[in-house]
């Protein structure tokens, strides 16, 4: 099938609303988080189901244990309705979690089933359940190379609006 200009950027749009969800939590910046969702959106996360403003908040407390994260998004399938405000969605997600001072890194594989909702030109989910598909927990040895210099994840964390880039 091939997209019309309007359905191309209704689709990078949506994708748009996801990368808010990954950074708004990486970050711990529960605004940028919110970004991804309509006020009224609700969010099925396993261990809180109900609002997702309200999951956005409750993401602030519950990641404070990691010294970083990294909300990763692949395989991104999206599927616009023909009324041209509703869409549905599917990504997979890996979620690497470093626990705050140890070398344990925790990660997640996972996936989001999504429903989306255009008001005006703005995309943003209404509905999101989050499945689980397996969790490890490893010790995360150092790397051979000198990471001091780097500046380290936590760094900006939170990042209180900062724009992206340096």
């Amino acid at each position: 099938m091939a997209y019309s200009h309007e359905q191309l950027s209704d689709i990078e749009l949506i994708r748009d609303a996801t990368k808010h969800y990954s950074r708004g939590v990486d970050r711990l910046d529960a605004d940028i988080m919110k970004l991804a969702y309509w006020p009224e959106a609700t969010d099925e996360h396993g261990v809180f189901n109900g609002n997702a403003w309200d999951f956005c908040d409750f993401c602030m407390e519950a990641h404070v244990g990691w010294r970083s994260t990294m909300h990763c998004v692949f395989n991104h399938t999206i599927e616009l309705d023909t009324d041209g405000i509703h869409a549905r969605g599917e990504s997979y997600n890996v979620a690497y979690l470093f626990k705050a001072d140890t070398s344990l890194l925790d990660t997640w594989y996972g996936r989001y089933l999504d429903e989306y909702e255009k008001r005006g030109d703005e995309w943003r989910i209404i509905r999101r359940v989050c499945v689980h598909e397996g969790s490890t927990s490893s010790e995360s040895p150092k790397m051979e190379i000198e990471t001091q210099g780097f500046r380290q994840g936590s760094f900006d964390r939170p990042s209180s609006n900062r724009p992206v880039g340096p």
